[in-house]
């Protein structure tokens, strides 16, 4: 038997990596001679840059970069043993993790450290970056990660503009003759795994910029600057970034990237999964294992576990899934194409009782799994 263990994490409780030694020791207890390929994936958000770390065969490059609020601190991002692929995670520059909860305002908060990132893996002569856009604090429509790589953006009397969130509607011009050279000769992909839109009902500031931080009024500000900040980027680079399908992913950097960086953007999973060899990996194999903490609507929306069954439904591999709780209905499993799915819970108790339980659940969920499927050869 030959079984793919290709879980996201449970947020909280489990890493990916943990998901997969737990699930193959509950196996091994019943097919003891069973090849077991340890595949932890992710979305894209955050967390992935350590999944990605292993596939790339990368290791961590520390740089100073400004923090949301313009504070200098020392991040990293990982380059690949060849040096031409660079994997950076905006969290690690302007995430909200990277903030106090007092601090959240992304009127006031930027992209820069991003840039800077991107600009440092240039320099070492990165060929290629990837960019998870995950967990980010700002609603800057990417104006503050340009800035690192030589944009410049002025107000209606040619005065240069800090790259905020508050000051995306003031921008009436954007200078392009500082720009690095070398952005023009790098490929940039960008993990983006939601389709709001710039500005608008769905999109950036109305949708995420309550949980960032901003006010009501707040967030009616910065809708209308992504709205006059997308007239600034289609008058100067004949692009209308409102027309991109998750363009006003992580405050407007999903269409500041097609602008600024000529970036892709592209599925998270789906990208994790082609640095992984997924596909290849799938040949011959009877049984694909994902898991994650949830699952329920939001699976459908680019999440782990939709990739994973996409990628094994196309080599006929059923999947089953292991799930801290699973809150889908009959036709919701048919419609995702899941052939297996159970919560690990099996006590009633609190969520930290659950935690705390984790890798026992998982490895009995497990193991009866391999039982089900010893009987069902037998």
């Amino acid at each position: 038997m030959k079984f793919i263990l290709a879980p996201d994490k449970y947020k909280g409780s489990l890493t990916g990596r943990e998901f997969c030694e737990t699930v193959a020791q509950g196996i091994y207890k019943v097919f003891p001679k069973s090849e077991i390929l340890k595949m932890p994936l992710a979305d894209g958000g955050d967390g992935t840059i350590d999944i990605v770390a292993d596939y790339l065969k990368a290791a961590k490059v520390s740089v100073k970069v400004k923090d949301p609020l313009f504070r200098e601190i020392t991040t990293h991002y990982l380059l690949s043993e060849d040096g031409q692929t660079a994997f950076i995670e905006m969290s690690e520059a302007s995430g909200y993790k990277l903030l106090q909860k007092t601090e959240m305002n992304c009127m006031h908060t930027t992209t820069l450290g991003t840039g800077e990132m991107i600009l440092d893996a240039l320099e070492r002569g990165a060929q290629t970056i990837l960019l998870g856009i995950g967990g980010s604090a700002t609603n800057d429509g990417g104006m503050g990660m340009a800035k690192a790589l030589g944009y410049s953006f002025l107000d209606a009397e040619g005065n240069e503009l800090k790259p905020i969130g508050e000051n995306l509607a003031k921008v009436k011009k954007i200078r392009q003759n500082n720009i690095h050279p070398k952005l023009a000769e790098i490929k940039i992909q960008v993990a983006c795994d939601v389709n709001n839109p710039f500005y608008g009902e769905n999109g950036a500031a109305k949708i995420y910029g309550a949980q960032k931080g901003a006010s009501e009024e707040d967030i009616e500000f910065l809708d209308g600057g992504l709205k006059n900040f997308s007239k600034m980027l289609e008058a100067s680079f004949d692009i209308d970034v409102q027309n991109i399908p998750g363009s006003g992913a992580a405050g407007g950097v999903g269409g500041g990237a097609v602008v600024f960086l000529n970036a892709e953007l592209v599925s998270g999973v789906d990208l994790i999964m082609q640095l992984a060899n997924f596909d290849e990996a799938l040949q011959g194999a009877d049984w694909v294992i994902t898991g994650e903490g949830q699952l329920d609507g939001q699976t459908f929306s680019g999440k782990t576990i939709s990739g994973v069954i996409r990628s094994a439904k196309k080599h006929k591999v059923p999947v089953a899934a292991f799930c801290g709780s699973v809150d889908v209905d009959i036709n919701e499993m048919q419609e995702m194409g899941l052939d297996y799915a159970v919560s690990i819970l099996n006590q009633i108790g609190n969520l930290d009782d659950a935690k705390a339980r984790t890798v026992e659940n998982l490895k009995l969920a497990s193991y009866n799994f391999a039982n089900l499927v010893k009987l069902g050869k037998g």
